[in-house]
């Protein structure tokens, strides 16, 4: 296929689009995708089972999974999550596919400085890098690390580092390379003086440098080799670092994350370095910090299953229910079928995710068990306890539940844990254990679940494909109405709180629901297109930069009513038109049982239909009245 420079990034896009077939780019992934009907089946990618329930669309250009994971979208969205990338990555590989040549656009002064500064932070690297292997104080750090079980293939392999005993040495060396002290300030490598001048930040210290997850060096975590506090430090935040964000060996650990479906967090550097040395690829750490959205949303591009190992300490601090409470809300939602008292079956979002809690012995942190015994730090992942179970463990084993008060402050928090529970009977099992703990009558507790209203879902950020994403009926390179849609929410920031019934589901296209996530993450239109990836910021201007007559008050409320309506009708007919495939492909194969199941859902789908209908109808009477 001849290649063509293509001009405007939606351009591109839609050349992708229109020069593949999304049967054929799936069918490359999924080898025993079949042919069924005027569609295509295979086995899920993203879940295990043995009945295929991926089903491809060709007329629509989309796919969906009917199964546990209840996942679907466009090409991109596919691409994104079988690759466990970003929208950027699944241009540039569908790009390649299409025989389109990507034109990079014309960097904007603060990309120009995020350049410049991954630049400035490689030359730094290399240069404590060489320290390491030509210096006496990178000797004695060697020594160190050999002490600590670090072989020399690892230390190149990390690219670890010593910094001089100096405060200028750093300086002298990146000024003669070309760059300015205003550059290695704003890259967190020199500090400010009071008057004038800077000094060097990282002195005498072991270095590490932190990559993204292209490996490109973001930042510096640094270790005192003597006793200078703090014992660790880390580079401040700046244009492309945020300690927040950053999971330490995350380019390394990336591949293992998505080939054994797990990610393990630790906290240090040597316990993630020490980890892959002895095999453990999977291993990153946080820096030090409680675990963060952004650190989830990293890495549920590539997993869905976590396990935190924290040390007795760690373990012990109510504190670090923060941490696990992040990675629970942040993990996205599926919807499952769950039985109800009347013999039907009903559908609920239930946490896509299994997160565990792992916690070391006494006194050892996780380079210590490695290097003792790599069988034991299996064995302890292996018996890695449910969030739940070291919820409860946790919180009970801080309280006296002999005492009302304690006994009242447990049931408080352990309560609404029970409630967010949606399998009956797992939240059976820990409402019978909650009433043993704090010897409350069943009856009673139970009674007090009834009164906690569950959690609105809300919108999570999606790092990578929509979880639950469900394509309109048609796949135009351009669709008008969720455009229009983006165009009400950033042109009236005011409707923000009048957007709740809009849902990620109902974007159409990847790109379109990537910026719908940028605006339900970052609130305006300036930090939103901080927030986009790079490659959207055309669009997103595009969209926000229509010539449309104004609107005022009550007319901008009713115009995004009408958007939010439309976009749900849309996304509710082709839900069913999918799933009347789905029925039909039962009803052939003989299925009853999985018939019922999907049946149920249809009719939920039907009244869902029928109130959109009925809401739109009581509008238009009460405009002509």
């Amino acid at each position: 296929m001849r290649e063509r420079e293509v001009r405007g990034f939606m351009d591109t896009v839609d050349e992708i689009k229109q020069r593949l077939d999304i049967v054929q780019v799936i069918s490359g992934y999924l080898p025993d995708l079949k042919k069924s009907g005027r569609n295509f089946k295979a086995v899920c990618p993203f879940h295990s089972e043995k009945t295929p329930s991926f089903f491809v669309f060709p007329e629509r250009q989309s796919w969906h999974c009917f199964g546990a994971c209840g996942t679907g979208g466009d090409l991109f969205a596919f691409v994104m999550r079988k690759e466990g990338v970003d929208f950027k990555d699944a241009l540039a590989i569908l790009a390649e596919k299409a025989g389109v040549t990507l034109v990079q656009r014309q960097p904007e002064e603060g990309q120009s400085e995020a350049g410049r500064l991954r630049q400035i932070n490689e030359a730094a690297a290399e240069h404590f890098h060489h320290l390491l292997f030509h210096s006496a104080g990178g000797q004695r750090t060697r020594d160190y690390l050999a002490r600590r079980g670090v072989t020399e293939p690892t230390m190149r392999r990390f690219q670890l580092g010593y910094s001089q005993d100096s405060w200028d040495s750093l300086r002298q060396e990146m000024l003669k390379r070309g760059y300015r002290e205003s550059e290695l300030l704003a890259a967190g490598l020199l500090v400010q003086k009071e008057k004038e001048g800077s000094y060097d930040r990282f002195r005498q210290r072991l270095m590490f440098p932190i990559r993204d997850a292209a490996g490109k060096v973001i930042g510096f975590g640094a270790r005192a080799l003597d006793d200078s506090l703090p014992k660790y430090l880390n580079s401040p935040q700046t244009l492309i670092f945020d300690k927040s964000g950053s999971l330490y060996a995350i380019d390394f650990a990336r591949a293992a994350i998505r080939k054994e479906n797990l990610a393990v967090v630790v906290e240090g550097y040597m316990d993630v370095i020490v980890a892959h040395q002895n095999g453990f690829a999977n291993v990153v750490a946080s820096l030090g910090t409680a675990l963060t959205e952004k650190h989830v949303g990293v890495v549920k591009k590539l997993t869905n299953r976590l396990v935190l190992a924290l040390d007795a300490d760690a373990a012990g601090e109510m504190a670090t229910l923060r941490g696990i409470e992040v990675a629970s809300h942040t993990f996205d939602q599926k919807v499952v079928p769950v039985p109800t008292s009347a013999g039907l079956v009903k559908y609920e979002e239930q946490l896509d995710a299994e997160i565990g809690v792992m916690v070391l012995p006494e006194g050892k942190d996780p380079d210590d068990v490695i290097r003792e015994d790599p069988r034991e730090w299996e064995r302890l992942l292996q018996g890695a306890a449910p969030v739940v179970d070291y919820t409860f463990d946790l919180v009970v084993s801080r309280l006296d539940v002999t005492k009302a008060r304690d006994k009242a402050q447990a049931v408080d928090q352990l309560l609404p844990l029970v409630a967010e529970i949606k399998h009956p009977v797992r939240q059976a099992h820990y409402l019978q254990r909650l009433s043993r703990a704090v010897a409350v009558d069943e009856t009673t507790l139970a009674a007090a679940l009834s009164q906690i209203k569950p959690k609105a879902p809300g919108l999570r950020r999606e790092a990578g494909p929509a979880p639950v994403s469900r394509p309109a009926p048609h796949n135009a390179p351009g669709d008008l109405l969720a455009e229009y849609c983006l165009y009400l929410l950033f042109t009236y920031p005011d409707l923000r709180s009048h957007a709740s019934d809009l849902r990620v589901d109902f974007f159409v296209n990847t790109e379109d629901r990537e910026i719908f996530l940028a605006w339900h993450e970052a609130g305006d239109l300036d930090r939103a297109r901080q927030a986009v990836d790079a490659t959207l910021v055309e669009h997103l201007d595009s969209v926000t930069s229509r010539s449309l007559p104004p609107l005022h008050g009550e007319e901008q409320k009713r115009a995004l009513r009408q958007c939010a309506n439309r976009l749900r009708e849309r996304w509710l007919k082709d839900r069913k038109a999918k799933e009347q495939v789905l029925i039909s492909e039962l009803e052939a194969a003989g299925k009853p049982t999985d018939l019922q199941e999907i049946q149920e859902s249809a009719v939920k789908l039907n009244a869902e239909l029928g109130e959109v209908f009925l809401h739109g109808k009581e509008k238009r009477k009460r405009a002509r009245d």
